[in-house]
């Protein structure tokens, strides 16, 4: 099965955008648990919920993919940032309990001049406060692209903070592999998908890898920008794509788009994907 979706707005509601994905031929979807830019955000009623949990299970999706929002830093060492962070991640935890399999997918945040070390700590400390021993929803770090002071643009970085993470709470931890953000950071996805994927196994291990961002690069190798660009119009291109979702290690993993597209844009990249496999 070729799981693959975009990310939509929870504007209309979580059953809405069920029904969207499925308008534009996805069988998953992701998006923000709140305000992106803000701190702003209203839960969906039981119902709404539920009435998402029954359709994903009756059209067999993979799982839906919440989203943190960009306010977030759980490396800051400013007090009154980290504790917003892990008190609105806790938060969104417990609201996804309610979505059986849900995936959390945030950025491990940026150091801010304190160093690479220190950020991490910071992180894998939110993570040890967040993280609830049996819970139901994974929580999954993202790859970044390394730039200025974010952590998480070298695959050793995000295997220090699940190591810093305490073991009965470490079994809830994953990886979200954006093809951007890896790309960006001299990781060439595109035309070494199976050394890149060893380097993966090896430093942080393929049974964590969880979910893929799919999104081409306006950025060459190594440029560590991280900007988004339409599939097959970047750097990595249609052929480097197919050899992405078309490996047999990772083929069988949801796929995120995070394109710059509307709901239009969506739809074609959707169709293409899905051809580029059927054809393979």
């Amino acid at each position: 099965m070729f799981y693959i979706g975009c990310h939509l707005s929870v504007s209309g509601g979580y059953e809405a955008m069920g029904k969207t994905a499925l308008s534009i031929g996805a069988n998953t979807f992701q998006y923000f648990t709140r305000n992106p830019r803000g701190r702003g955000f209203k839960r969906p009623s039981k119902e709404d919920v539920a009435a998402l949990v029954a359709l994903v299970k009756e059209n067999g999706f993979a799982p839906p993919l919440a989203h943190a929002p960009y306010t977030f830093n759980p490396s800051s060492c400013e007090e009154r940032i980290w504790q917003y962070s892990c008190e609105s991640m806790r938060e969104d935890i417990e609201f996804l309990e309610a979505i059986p399999g849900s995936l959390y997918n945030f950025h491990p945040g940026s150091h801010v001049g304190k160093g690479v070390e220190t950020g991490i700590a910071n992180t894998a400390k939110l993570l040890n406060s967040v993280i609830t021993p049996g819970q139901g929803t994974t929580v999954l770090i993202e790859t970044m692209a390394g730039k200025g002071s974010e952590i998480g643009g070298r695959f050793e970085e995000v295997a220090e903070l699940i190591r810093l993470t305490e073991p009965e709470k470490r079994v809830h931890l994953g990886v979200c592999l954006d093809t951007c953000h890896i790309w960006d950071g001299g990781y060439d996805i595109a035309g070494e998908t199976d050394r890149v994927l060893d380097e993966f196994d090896r430093i942080i291990g393929r049974e964590r890898l969880r979910a893929i961002h799919l999104n081409d690069t306006k950025n060459p190798l190594g440029a560590r920008k991280d900007r988004h660009e339409k599939i097959g119009e970047g750097f990595i291109g249609l052929e480097g794509f197919k050899n992405i979702i078309t490996n047999n290690r990772i083929a069988h993993l949801p796929f995120y788009l995070e394109t710059p597209n509307e709901l239009d844009g969506y739809a074609a990249e959707i169709a293409l994907l899905r051809g580029i496999r059927n054809d393979a």
